[in-house]
Parts: C-alpha cells; structure tokens; sequence
C-alpha cells in the first residue's frame, strides 16, 4: 500500500480531534420509539441510588434497531447499552450473571454494526459520550476543552466526569500526534531527512503533551471516589470469578452460552496503539519480554521473533470501533521509520536523536501512567478493609478480593506487571547508543532470568 493512499479520514480519524468523531456525538435518540432506553439512561444514577435499576430494566419492551439510521445513532445506541448493562451488572451489592433479552438483543446487533464486542469500551464511555456546556453557534470550533461536559455517568458525580473528560482532552490533542506521525512516514518513503528530523521532534513534544493531559486526572478526580464509585461499573465480565461472577462470563438475554469479555481500558484507545506502531516498539506476554538489542552484545532478532507477542494488546484492538481497526492494520503495513532510522541514524546524528526522544516522551508517558494506576487503584486497594462502613455496599472490583488475590484492571488483566513491562518494552527500539543505555530499563534495574527475559522486581 502507498502511504499517498492512506488518507486518515476515511478511517474516522481526524487532524483536529484525532480518533474522536469530527462532531459532537449525539446526545439523545431522535426516535420516539428509542424513548424508553433514553429515559433510563439518563436517571442511571438515581436508579443506581435507590436500587431500582435491575427491576426497571426488566420491564423495557424489546424493541427492535430497525429504526436507527445512521452511524451516529449506532453509538449513541451503543453507548445507552453500555451505561445500562454493566449497571444492570455491577449496580447491587451482588453481580448477576445475566442479562435480559431487552438489553441484550439489540446491544448484539447495534455491536455488530459497529464492529465492537456487547461490553461498555473506550469508545462508548469517552470516544462518544461529550457534550457541550454552552452550545457554540453553528460553524464555531467545539473544540474548548472548558465548554465539554459528559453526556451520561453512572454516579452523577464531577469525579466520573472529570475521568471521562480527560480521555476525551486526550484524545483531541493527539490529532497532531497523528497528523504529525504520517507526516514522519512519508517523509521516510521520500528520503527527506531533515523533514523526518522536524516531524520526529514535533512528534516528541506532542507525546509529552499528551502526559502532561494525562496528569489532568488529580485534578477533580479524587481516587477514593474513582476506585470505590466509580470503577466497579467499568468492570467487564472476563476474569472476575474473584469479585462474583461466573467464570465463564455472563448470559446474553436466551443464549446458552456465556460471553466473556473484557471492561473498558485505556488499552483500547488507538492513540496509544499507533504511536506503539507509528515508532516500532513492541509488546510482548508478560513475564517474556526478551533482551533488547544492544550493538556490543549482537543482534537479539531470533530472541524477539520467537517471543510470543502480547497477546492483550492483540485482543484490545478488537474492542475499538471497526475503522480505527482497519487504520491500525493498514498503518503496520506502511510504517518504516524505526527501519529507516536505523538504516541512515550512523551518518545523521539528529536522526537517531529525535527518534530517541520520541521513544523517551512515550516511556516518559507511560510512567506516568503507572503513576496514576498506582495512585488510583493499587493504593486504594489497600485501604479496601480499612475504611467505610462494613455495611456500605461494595460492588464488582471494589469488593474484597478472595484469598488476597492480586489487584486486575478492568480489562481483566494483572495491572502493575503489565504496565511496568509495556513501559519498559518502550525503550527497547532505541537508535543510538547512549538511547538504547538508557532507555532499555536502565544500568541498575537491568537483570537477566533464566529464559533470557528482563525483569523488574
């Protein structure tokens, strides 16, 4: 495929708002007809407050999605589901193992539209679920961060907002990261050095950006209220036997067999897959995370190619919409700079530097995140015994876990193994030389396992 040929756009992806829609998402259903899914959702936390929202859902008609005509009604549709069933799930003190018909047949077919799985995702709980504060006349740019509010929330409060909303920052200001990263691509393909240079560096001070967006997080949303209000409703359904569920996952209205997926994850936003793909870093299961290449060792190549490729990622692709899928394939065919670089880094010193420091601002990112993780779940986590009342009610992850289990992320997996590898894999692609010494889990942290792996203790 020629890059010439992979215009972003057709792909749902924007210069302006990045893999965000290029307008505001609707707020509302226009059909009458839809009126009753509305009506819930939008008084989602009163009926969470007064533990109403199993019997009320119960009594919805099933109603057909023969009446929804356009994309932007398959996601609002797509969203109200997402909001309603994992409240249906998650929204007592105990998690039922399934959901109704009315609630399960028409989430099936309106994910199948979509090419997403029938679970709440990224894309449902922050890519399409923002509003403006005061509506702009028409033609005036959505785009002030201070005029966006979300549309839906399971618990009414600024904190769940504020989550959803920084996502939402997030993904706006990483248009110019991809607008910049294909810029890069073609660059490569044209031998334009001092182009790739310029983009690369541009490219750099936009990762960091996108961690200073991140650190947003502390300022409205407090992790007391985030890990015990809030994320038990991200849950997924995959993986948490520990916190009441069937292992094998949940009933969808009169199947027989029962679906198991993941929760929403900032795993699933395509921004960090492409940046992930867009510079060559790669992801591997944990625990097998090979040696990185280092010139005064050799080539590690055959190490890598035979280390089993991280196979959570993989999956959490499928839980982003369709388009950005195809984008994320057809980008992995075209992408070319780590090579490129490597090929022309000896005689251009500026090259290898840039590239760096791209790898460093996205490592620096995901420290960040660790950070965040830590603050918000890992340590609330330890609280979990120690404070409220024994007889608040504690639904889904924010119940005791059995037996001291270790602590899981919403999409099911061991949160800090994962995250410290996925960091500490960033800086494996490093160019040069002081990069690849740095970057590569540092001097002091660097040991070597039996299996030939990099471990962090």
């Amino acid at each position: 495929m020629a890059v010439e040929s992979l215009n972003m756009e057709d792909f749902d992806v924007f210069p302006t708002s990045g893999f965000l829609p290029d307008k505001l998402p609707l707020v509302r259903l226009p059909q009458e007809y839809y009126k009753p899914w509305e009506d819930i959702v939008n008084n989602l936390p009163a009926l969470l407050l007064t533990r109403r929202i199993r019997s009320v859902i119960d009594q919805l008609p099933l109603l057909d999605t023969c009446y929804l005509s356009n994309e932007e009604e398959y996601r609002r549709a797509y969203q109200v589901f997402g909001f309603l069933a994992h409240a249906y799930i998650w929204g007592t003190d105990e998690p039922t193992n399934k959901l109704p018909e009315q609630i399960a047949n028409p989430w099936i077919k309106v994910s199948k539209y979509l090419r997403l799985p029938p679970v709440a995702t990224y894309a449902g709980l922050s890519l399409w679920n923002f509003k403006q504060i005061i509506p702009t006349a028409e033609g005036e740019d959505i785009w002030d961060l201070n005029n966006l509010t979300t549309i839906n929330t399971f618990t009414g409060s600024i904190d769940e907002s504020w989550f959803f909303l920084v996502s939402v920052y997030f993904e706006q200001k990483g248009g110019r990261a991809i607008a910049t990263g294909l810029d890069a691509i073609k660059c490569a393909y044209n031998n334009d050095i001092p182009g790739l240079i310029a983009n690369l560096q541009q490219l750099a001070e936009s990762i960091d950006m996108l961690g200073s967006v991140l650190m947003k997080m502390e300022e409205m949303c407090d992790p007391h209220v985030f890990y015990f209000r809030i994320r038990p409703y991200l849950a997924g359904w995959k993986n948490m036997a520990d916190v009441g569920l069937d292992k094998e996952g949940i009933l969808y209205g009169n199947e027989t067999k029962p679906r198991s997926y993941s929760g929403g994850s900032n795993a699933q936003s395509s921004l960090i897959q492409f940046l992930d793909i867009l510079l060559g870093v790669k992801h591997y299961s944990t625990g097998e995370r090979p040696l990185p290449f280092r010139k005064d060792e050799g080539s590690n190549t055959d190490a890598k190619s035979k280390a089993p490729e991280n196979s959570f990622m993989n999956e959490m692709r499928q839980y982003m919409p369709g388009r950005h899928q195809d984008f994320l394939i057809k980008l992995e065919e075209i992408s070319n700079i780590h090579e490129f670089v490597l090929t022309h880094g000896d005689s251009n010193p500026n090259l290898i530097l840039s590239y760096d420091a791209c790898l460093a601002m996205l490592k620096s990112f995901r420290d960040k995140h660790i950070q965040i993780v830590t603050r918000y779940i890992v340590l609330q986590a330890k609280k979990t015994n120690k404070l409220g009342s024994s007889t608040t009610l504690r639904s889904g992850l924010a119940r005791k876990k059995k037996n001291g289990a270790e602590e899981k992320g919403t999409g099911g997996t061991s949160l800090l193994p994962f995250l410290k590898q996925c960091r500490d894999e960033t800086g494996d692609p490093a160019a040069g030389s002081w990069g690849k010494r740095i970057l590569s889990d540092g001097v002091m942290r660097l040991k070597y396992s039996k299996s030939n792996a990099i471990n962090e203790d």
